[in-house]
């Protein structure tokens, strides 16, 4: 294993669960400017977030999908 091929840090799932929770939510292409990571390891992070508990809605948009967390796990 690479040092690429880490688990993301915790800065960069806090900067998306920061974009996820805007009232406009996030495209995949935010969250590529905003983390660096690649399309294939966004999506792979998003779906983490859902596997942690997050309930993250997805709808059309003029640019691709527009992603938003509609809820937090229970602590």
């Amino acid at each position: 294993m690479t040092d690429k091929a880490k688990e993301p840090t915790k800065s960069n799932k806090l900067i998306l669960i920061g974009l996820l929770k805007r009232k406009s939510g996030a495209t995949l292409d935010d969250i590529i400017k905003a983390t660096g990571w690649q399309r294939h390891s966004s999506r792979a992070a998003l779906s983490g977030l859902r596997k942690a508990g997050f309930t993250i809605d997805s709808e059309a948009a003029d640019k691709g999908r527009r992603y938003n967390i509609t809820a937090e796990p229970a602590q």
